[in-house]
């Protein structure tokens, strides 16, 4: 089979792509994530980057345009820098550039661009990036909330481009004096009447959200409430005591430095309650009371287990208390103590026509059905049900008024126009839902409400919020309008783009379109439950939309049985039929999108999963997510032909923060393998990987990316080792496992690192050699004397130089943070790589990059490069051991490295270390 190669086949700007990626992860007005949430959202610049490079030739396949490497690498260089401006988020709707990358496109395809297909598209990412590159979009998902997302994003602006809204207030004041650029027109319009459904909905219900007496300190008058803290509460296990127990994790309100304040628990022991104040200033506020062991009764001091906690919560023992009142002042929240009033009202609603549909029994991350929460109605208050409802049906209610306004403008699609503003309107009860419910929390270091999904799971919230929807502040229904008609505004509005619910495995092709260039996401195996979650949306979406989309929403809840994840519970909690389950649907999936690709360009495959797993027969580390994708790929006849870490997540998620958790997608370019690929014996392999892996890992490393991710992308390239032979065998003429060749390819990115550590200096290779066996710990001398005989250093050499204390025949490794502040590397007879690399990393956390930059520039290129390189071993070593805490330190440098070098060549000029510290 022949083709021409591919600019993603040979080579990228992976840096600036990777920065981009990230830092569009901190991008939110405008940004199409904001329009509502979807887990595990691939970044648009990255999807943007590998859709045109999957196009554009690369230029050694051209050798009638670029006959010599000098002119291929002078013709790649103006494709990155092309890219460099392609993947920047200021030019997302830049036509300049655009057009640029267009033309590119249509020169590499012959002018006959393929249509994009993406039979997984979540949250549509990649599909809408297609659109933007002028290309025809084709999008498929089982689940109906991403269809439904991608259909918003993709299907639904353009059919009203250009076009001005219809409300009558635009009708009367502007028409024939504005231009309705893109979307403008409709998303004036969600605005209009949204605020109709506001103003509706505050007319019936707004009675239940009553304001607040300031103090006079603040002002005094009435204030309208932001948000009401509430505790849920249990029944203390002691016989003597049965107080109620508030049940509250953490007790802060603000932890600003200027505006310190706390909530106070006011113990009364002879009627055994607890009522609440609220501290500010100095001082500090109490443990909170429920942990992942259980609740302290701050009465008695009993202590109630978790199953204690449960039993009550099951029985219908579980009860709330409010705590705190957060209000609006001139200066900012004002905490309030609790009001009997406040009380009362939220006591009285009685919400009607609530879902009645169940929780799963069991789901991934899924712990709330333990404490009594059943049925998705149990995740809100009945106040905040009642806002649903009512906004709901308000929501419907409006089309009727669209569509007369509509048809008074003369437009000739006035219901399908009706049905759209219907449709926005439902997505923004649907993600208000995420921040109208029981489950959200305060956030005192920023003094906000953090919503359900900060993780992907549905957690359990023992202090939680409820938003008042009226308001002005965080979670109210008009900030969820102006997310909503932002999106609108900074979406490409191009035409050619389908998007269907349908199973990528079970169907006869993904979607109906020509031959296609196939780029998507596949599931992660066990990582994320997305049918479990999106019920949660589900629900609501459907009050609004059955009628409008009715195959989309004809089922009480998200289709289940299909689903391509590995969660045993479906199976009778039989964890081989799951995997298997996993792994036959996602073979039947590569196989369809291997049949209806275009051959002509390479498939690319998004993964970004990272589950690392010791085998008990071997002993060697595998990944069973990495495996079953894997197999998958290699029974649909395809094999890798690169690999590309993109860095797609963000390292401040909550769920990152503190941990090694993957920050990137690795990218596999798949093609077909030929029918008349070679086998090869696992000696076969082995050899050339060896010969082939260390130069990949090291161009993955001159790229920056993270430790954290350097072992799953070499799977990448090992990989396309053993996907390029039609079988491995082992001696006993077997066919060789993923499984196994996983674990060869992870043996020989150990052998790697231990390679790497030859080329430092005795001190270094001594001070890793200890660390690995004993991390920050003391160890015997007599221990730390044979490994430095081993390195040809010695313990005196090692101590002199300022990295090791040897006392009372006891040896340790010092914390960076014991090194002495002055310190000149120029006169420092010692020096050694590996007391660079903790000053490096100890410059960067007291100074930021600015400083470390200062202190590479002291070192010099060669030093500050083998700290570099000694960062990535000094992880492998943490990951392997599971020191999470101590690895953060080394990923974070090799990450920012970019950035040092910046501040570097910024900087310039020789400072004395002494100054940095």
């Amino acid at each position: 089979m022949t083709y021409r190669k591919k600019l993603i086949e040979v080579a990228l700007p992976l840096d600036a792509i990777n920065r981009e990626a990230s830092r569009e992860k901190s991008i939110r007005h405008g940004h199409p994530s904001t329009l509502h949430l979807w887990w595990a959202r691939r970044p648009l610049a990255a999807c943007r980057a590998v859709l045109f490079a999957s196009l554009v030739d690369d230029p050694s396949s051209r050798p009638d345009e670029f006959p010599t490497e000098e002119d291929q690498q002078r013709e790649r260089e103006r494709l990155f820098e092309l890219i460099e401006e392609l993947v920047k988020w200021e030019n997302v709707n830049n036509e300049d550039i655009l057009g640029q990358a267009r033309k590119e496109i249509l020169k590499s395809t012959d002018g006959k661009p393929p249509p994009v297909l993406d039979p997984f598209c979540g949250g549509g990412s990649i599909p809408l990036e297609a659109q933007r590159l002028g290309l025809e979009a084709h999008a498929s998902d089982l689940n109906p909330v991403a269809v439904l997302i991608t259909k918003a994003m993709l299907e639904i602006p353009p059919r009203f481009a250009g076009q001005p809204p219809v409300n009558p207030d635009a009708q009367n004041g502007l028409a024939g004096t504005q231009t309705w650029k893109g979307a403008t027109g409709l998303a004036e319009d969600v605005h209009y009447y949204g605020k109709w459904v506001r103003d509706e909905a505050e007319k019936r219900i707004g009675h239940l959200y009553p304001k607040v007496e300031l103090p006079k300190e603040h002002g005094g008058g009435e204030a309208t409430v932001i948000a009401w803290i509430w505790a849920r509460t249990v029944k203390c296990p002691n016989p003597a005591c049965e107080a109620i127990i508030p049940l509250a994790k953490q007790f802060w309100l603000s932890r600003k430095p200027k505006h310190r304040a706390w909530i106070e628990p006011r113990v009364d022991r002879n009627n055994k309650t607890v009522s609440f104040i609220v501290k500010k200033g100095e001082g500090m506020p109490p443990e909170g009371t429920v942990d992942r062991r259980g609740a302290r009764c701050i009465v008695c001091n009993e202590i109630a287990s978790l199953d204690h906690v449960r039993a009550e919560a099951m029985a219908g023992g579980m009860d709330t208390q409010l705590m705190t009142i957060v209000a609006g002042g001139s200066g900012g929240r004002v905490y309030l103590e609790p009001s009997d009033r406040h009380v009362e009202m939220a006591a009285t609603v009685a919400p009607l026509a609530v879902p009645e549909t169940d929780l799963p029994k069991k789901a991934l991350s899924f712990r709330v059905q333990l404490y009594g929460m059943t049925q998705h109605r149990h995740l809100f208050t009945s106040r905040q049900q009642t806002a649903l409802i009512a906004f709901s049906d308000l929501a419907k209610k409006v089309g009727e008024r669209v569509k007369a306004d509509a048809i008074t403008a003369g437009y000739k699609q006035a219901n399908i126009y009706a049905d759209s503003i219907v449709t926005y309107l439902a997505i923004a009860v649907s993600r208000s839902a995420s921040m109208w419910s029981s489950l959200c929390w305060w956030q005192p270091s920023g003094e906000f409400v953090a919503q359900v999904f900060t993780r992907h799971a549905l957690a359990m919230v023992w202090d939680y919020v409820e938003v008042h929807p009226f308001s002005k502040a965080t979670g109210n229904w008009t900030g969820a309008l102006d997310w909503i008609a932002k999106v609108l505004q900074f979406l490409p509005i191009c035409k050619g783009a389908k998007v269907e619910q349908a199973d990528a495995a079970s169907i006869a092709e993904p979607i109906e379109c020509a031959k296609s260039l196939v780029s998507t996401d596949p599931p992660y195996y066990d990582n994320v439950g997305y049918a479990d979650l999106s019920d949660f949306y589900y629900v609501w979406l459907r009050q609004n939309l059955k009628s409008i989309f009715p195959d989309l929403f004809h089922l009480m809840l998200v289709p289940k049985t299909e689903e391509l994840v590995a969660t045993p519970h479906r199976f009778g909690g039989d964890k081989a039929k799951a995997e298997e389950h996993f792994l036959i649907g996602l073979g039947k999936s590569f196989r369809l999108m291997r049949n209806h690709a275009d051959h002509d360009y390479p498939m690319t495959i998004y993964y970004a999963f990272k589950q690392t797993e010791t085998d008990r027969r071997s002993g060697g580390v595998a990944s069973t997510g990495w495996e079953t994708m894997l197999q998958g790929l290699l029974v649909a006849g395809l094999q890798v032909t690169g690999t590309w870490p993109m860095r797609t997540e963000r390292i401040a998620r909550p769920i990152a923060i503190g941990t090694n958790a993957l920050a990137s997608s690795i990218i596999l370019v798949c093609r077909p393998r030929p029918d008349n690929a070679d086998t090869a014996t696992r000696r076969d392999f082995i050899a050339i990987l060896r010969r082939e892996l260390p130069e990949a890992l090291r161009y993955l490393q001159k790229g920056n990316i993270a430790p954290v991710d350097l072992a799953q992308a070499a799977i990448g390239p090992g990989m396309a080792v053993f996907s390029s032979f039609s079988n491995v065998l082992e001696a006993d003429g077997k066919s060789m496992r993923v499984r196994v060749a996983l674990q060869i390819i992870n043996a020989e990115l150990d052998t790697f690192f231990t390679e790497q550590e030859g080329d430092l200096d005795a001190n270094t290779r001594f001070c890793t050699a200890w660390f690995e066996e004993h991390g920050m710990e003391e160890g015997a001398f007599g221990e730390a004397d044979d490994f430095a005989r081993a390195k040809n250093s010695s313990v005196d050499g090692v101590t002199e130089s300022g990295v090791l204390r040897a006392k009372a025949g006891r040896v340790r490794l010092l914390d960076r943070d014991e090194y002495p502040d002055e310190w000149d590397p120029g006169s420092d007879g010692r020096l050694n790589t590996w007391k660079c690399t903790q000053y490096l990393i100890r410059a960067l956390g007291r100074g930021g990059e600015t400083e470390a930059g200062r202190l590479v520039n002291l070192l010099g290129g060669g030093v500050s490069e083998n700290a570099r390189a000694l960062a990535y071993r000094l992880y492998a070593i943490c990951d392997r051991k599971g020191w999470a805490q101590e690895a953060v330190p080394y990923n974070t440098l090799v990450t920012s490295w970019t950035h040092i070098q910046s501040a570097a060549a910024a900087s310039g000029a020789e400072e004395r270390p002494g100054d940095l510290f």
